[in-house]
């Protein structure tokens, strides 16, 4: 009888630890995303050629410090940030869209506070200076119909060094050629590198100047890309979809 109690107890106390370990290994994990790094998906084909519909990435959430919409549900607990770090220009950022401080969007910085941004037929100009913009090999997409179309590519160098690649799907479209954009203090301009589509901060009633306070992280790596139907949980439709070069692809 006694051994036939000892195993049992032991079995009770391996499912304990067991349940012991599961319960520690979730509390470390959401204090990881809290605080530290949030996965992202891509939807939407705004900032190719850097990020391609279905990456999945980690966003630093300590790289600008916190604030309220750093945590889940965006909790009114302070005002501003704590720990803060302004974002620098060229960052890829992820942040909360100003009209409903709600929707997660992603974007390069381009404009910090207190600059002036246009855009002429087509060439990014910072403070009244024209940025450089080199035409590199071309960029192939694939349409609705599973064409390939080339897309003219170009590599933009920001005043502080940081080069990035941007489409132009449409030569002189029309948001080519803009008013000029003064950045409020304690906000910024962001916009995505598929300049041609992209609602970005050139659109006044749909994103316009971001705010500061509604940064969630920047942009680090690439974990998982998948294209077609394939997504990171969709075991069996890897072979097909899978994008293994984009793998632990830094985010530049």
């Amino acid at each position: 009888m006694s051994t036939q109690t000892d195993t049992k107890k032991t079995r009770e106390g391996g499912l304990s630890d067991t349940v012991r370990v599961v319960i520690h290994a979730l509390i470390l994990a959401m204090l990881v995303r809290v605080f530290l790094f949030q996965p992202f998906n891509i939807p939407s084909g705004s900032m190719i050629p850097t990020l391609l519909v279905g990456d999945y990435l980690f966003v630093s959430k300590y790289s600008y410090g916190y604030s309220r919409y750093s945590f889940p549900f965006s909790p009114d607990l302070f005002e501003g940030r704590i720990m803060s770090d302004e974002p620098e220009r060229g960052d890829v950022a992820v942040f909360k869209l100003p009209r409903d401080n709600k929707t997660d969007y992603i974007k390069r910085v381009i404009g910090l506070p207190g600059d002036e941004i246009q855009m002429i037929e087509g060439v990014l100009h910072i403070n009244g200076k024209a940025i450089p913009k080199k035409r590199v090999d071309d960029f192939l997409v694939e349409d609705s119909f599973g064409n390939m179309r080339r897309v003219t590519r170009y590599e933009e160098t920001l005043p502080n060094g940081i080069k990035y690649h941007v489409l132009d799907l449409v030569p002189r479209g029309p948001s080519d050629t803009t008013e000029v954009y003064k950045v409020p203090e304690g906000h910024y301009f962001m916009m995505g590198d598929n300049r041609d589509n992209s609602t970005d901060s050139r659109v006044a009633n749909a994103v316009g100047f971001v705010p500061l306070e509604n940064f969630i992280g920047r942009a680090e790596i690439i974990f998982f890309s998948a294209g077609g139907e394939g997504r990171f949980w969709e075991v069996w439709k890897w072979f097909d979809n899978i994008r293994l070069r984009r793998f632990f692809q830094l985010v530049e």
